[in-house]
Parts: structure tokens; sequence; C-alpha cells
């Protein structure tokens, strides 16, 4: 579904004559925004790559970047390290393989520093932005009900509308749904490709 059925389908559920196309799209995107901050399925993961051909010591997230699902060079995962630890890895000023990692705000340390081969992210990303009236997110395909209901949920609160209790329960249903499905994929070795939970037919 894409952006202007989205918005279409929201106002209809709504059912406001003082709702605007903009104060939609507000509500939506602040639903897409809630969604990101919990939801973590297989269309969500993405890998980076981090070719080195000089001594490196940190690398730059992705700006799509929102969780960490594993790091690894030389066919060998990094072991995460915290703040305090990294500081003493840093000051020994070890240099090779890289064994360990930690986040500093956009940045990820490495230690010990290497020189050459290539450093692998795999991580969960934010889904596109929807943009033109024409653009369809993974997320939008996948689940346009979970967004309409994130975004009705903010306009009950903008509103004061008393459906806001319905609204999040249906929000809190879609959201069970798509994380189990994803979770049980996972365990079961099952193909992880998360199936649209609703279809609209706006004609």
């Amino acid at each position: 579904m894409n952006k202007l059925a989205l918005r279409n389908h929201f106002k209809a559920l709504l059912n406001r004559s003082d709702i605007t196309d903009s104060l939609a799209d507000t509500f939506i995107d602040n639903g897409i925004a809630r969604i990101q901050r919990t939801l973590r399925v297989p269309s969500m993961e993405k890998q980076a790559s981090y070719p080195i051909s000089a001594s490196t010591s940190k690398l730059t997230l992705p700006g799509d970047f929102l969780e960490i699902l594993d790091i690894y060079f030389d066919n060998h995962l990094l072991n995460r390290l915290s703040m305090r630890e990294m500081q003493d890895h840093i000051k020994a000023k070890q240099v090779g393989s890289p064994q360990h990692f930690a986040r500093q705000q956009g940045e990820l340390l490495l230690s010990p520093v290497p020189s050459s081969g290539t450093v692998f992210l795999n991580y969960y990303s934010s889904f596109t932005e929807m943009v033109a009236d024409a653009d369809e997110s993974t997320l939008a395909k996948i689940a346009p009900d979970l967004i309409i209901y994130a975004a009705l949920g903010y306009a009950a609160d903008y509103y004061l509308d008393e459906r806001g209790q319905l609204f999040e329960g249906k929000y809190q249903t879609f959201m069970s749904e798509i994380q189990e499905q994803a979770n049980d994929a996972e365990l079961s070795g099952a193909i992880q490709a998360i199936r649209p939970t609703a279809f609209f037919d706006l004609e």
C-alpha cells in the first residue's frame, strides 16, 4: 500500500472532516517511528561491509541503523565490550585481526586495530521513508494495518478521541502477530518472509 492509499484509508477510519493531509502524514510518520522502536523482523535486516586498506580503529554506522545483529571479520564474530573494557584495549594499542568492538554514538570502535581485510556488520535497519504519494516501503507492503492503527492512536490523542483504547488494542494485536510470525520462522528454520497481514481494496 503506497503512501496515498495509507493516508486515504487512515482518514476513512478516523472519519473526521477536519483532518488535513499534512496532519494525517504526521500521524503516519509518528506511527512508523513507534513501530521501528520495537519491531524486529527479517525484512529489516541489512548488511554493511567495510573494506579496510589502512589502520582503522573505528567504523561509521549506516544512516538507517537501528540495532546490531552481529559483526564479523575473517569469518569470526567480534565480541562486544563495555566502553570501560574497550578503553583498556585502546590504551594497549594492539594491531591485528579485530576481536572486540564497542559502540560509541554513531561509530563502532575496534580492537585490535586492523590494517587490511573486511569487516561485515549485520544490523536491523529503519524502513525506507515514504516521501511521494506513490512511494511504498517494505513495512507498508507487509503491515499497512499496523501503520494505520499506530497512526490512529496518535490521532486519538490529538483529538481526545474516545476510540483511542480500541485503536491501541488493534495496534498491539497486529504488532504481536507480525513479531510472532518472524520469531516462529526464525526458530523453525522456515523461509523468513513476512506475509502481508491485510489487503485493502479502496476502489
